[in-house]
């Protein structure tokens, strides 16, 4: 059953509203979802060479290119020589929270939910990201720096190497163990392929201005309008 609740929103296999009461945990994927960018595109940028990286990201998006890692290894290494400091000018000069994003994560919090940012992007962003949102946990890839300027590769964490769909599926169940709770309580929100892991095991699945594929798979499609209208069919 797929239901066009209002203009723009979209919802399938479930009757709202849904009882917030029911959720103990949302996980956010970050670039295109909680923030207006793909970061890696906008350093890029500082290179010359966002079109050749955007180019890897979109099709990375839509599901073209199966290998996330492979596609982020190949898209890092054309930031190789971009100075650090480029990573703080795209953080203070384009990237944004997008649309609704704050009023979501505070009701959210405030119904008591833990939150996640799970995201192939980087630390840099992720961790300013998390202390602007109070965000509980966080899960991405450290950018690898020598002399001030990125050295093309990324950093392998105790947990492994990159965060991939995988990683982020991975990390949503193990954050769920964690709290104690059933995956099913948990709240997946994402835009791209790489998403679609951690939303089919969670226990609501929400995509956010999405790929087609994200769209099509997803619980809640929210196609016009921010991302506080997931609150349109929570009670």
């Amino acid at each position: 059953m797929t239901l066009s609740l209002r203009p723009g929103l979209v919802l399938q296999g479930f009757t709202p509203p849904l009882p917030l009461s029911d959720f103990r945990l949302v996980a956010f994927d970050m670039d295109s979802t909680l923030i207006n960018i793909e970061c890696v595109d906008e350093i890029a940028d500082a290179a010359g060479r966002k079109a050749e990286v955007a180019a890897i990201t979109e099709a990375a998006m839509r599901g073209e290119i199966t290998d996330y890692k492979e596609s982020l290894r190949r898209r890092v290494a054309l930031l190789k020589g971009v100075p650090v400091s480029a990573m703080q000018q795209v953080f203070d000069q384009r990237l944004q929270l997008n649309p609704g994003a704050e009023t979501l994560v505070r009701a959210l919090q405030a119904a008591g939910l833990k939150t996640l940012l799970v995201s192939g992007g980087f630390t840099f962003f992720t961790d300013r990201i998390r202390d602007r949102l109070r965000l509980d946990y966080t899960r991405s890839n450290v950018l690898e720096s020598a002399d001030g300027v990125l050295t093309g590769r990324m950093l392998d964490q105790p947990w492994g190497d990159i965060c991939d769909g995988e990683e982020k599926k991975r990390m949503l169940l193990s954050t769920c163990e964690q709290l104690g709770i059933s995956p099913l309580q948990a709240i997946a929100v994402g835009d791209g392929a790489n998403d679609l892991l951690m939303m089919g095991a969670a226990g609501l699945s929400v995509a956010y201005h999405a790929k087609p594929k994200v769209r099509e798979q997803a619980m809640v499609a929210i196609n016009d309008g921010g991302l506080d209208r997931l609150l349109e069919v929570l009670e």
